[in-house]
């Protein structure tokens, strides 16, 4: 279901059948440096990480990360949504490029199109986002897109400290 289109992108929910996209982009050496390992070795393991994150975010709470392609050739280059975690109490936005498609303008149209959608759809008054501390892209992007460096948080048990941007509508 196509939720979002801008100039050059379209952003949609993702599906069972882009199991192969998701394996490569979350095998990523960034996504594996900065968003974390997820175990997800083959298609197999791609479709049931799909079933468990995106389609189960898009059933309780109507939004999620978008499969973000561009509008010729309907090629996938990343993922761009927003998540409600337990772990926060904001909604918040979050992207991901395989390396071909960074630095192109394409996650700043995606996220500010998101952001954009969070505010005037799904009527939110504040989303969050989270980085690692040496994420330094994406934190520009998010200051681009009108977020504000809050300070520090950590997210459940876990001990590492994240940055933590925010913007209110």
């Amino acid at each position: 279901m196509k939720v979002i289109e801008t100039d050059r992108l379209v952003l949609r929910w993702q599906t069972l059948e882009d199991a192969p996209f998701i394996l490569t982009l979350v095998n990523d050496p960034s996504w594996l440096q900065f968003i974390g390992d997820r175990g997800v070795r083959t298609e197999e393991d791609a479709r049931r990480y799909i079933e468990n994150s995106a389609l189960a975010y898009y059933q309780r709470d109507g939004f999620g990360f978008y499969l973000t392609e561009l509008k010729e050739g309907n090629v996938p280059i990343g993922i761009c949504g927003m998540i409600k975690r337990d772990t926060l109490e904001d909604v918040d936005i979050g992207f991901a490029f395989l390396p071909d498609y960074r630095s192109k303008g394409y996650a700043f149209e995606a996220a500010s199109a998101v952001l954009a959608y969070a505010r005037d759809v799904v009527g939110l008054k504040r989303i969050v986002a989270i980085t690692d501390q040496d994420n330094h892209a994406s934190g520009r992007l998010l200051e681009k897109i009108g977020l504000r460096e809050e300070g520090t948080i950590q997210l459940g048990n876990n001990p590492e400290e994240l940055r933590l941007f925010a913007i209110n509508f």
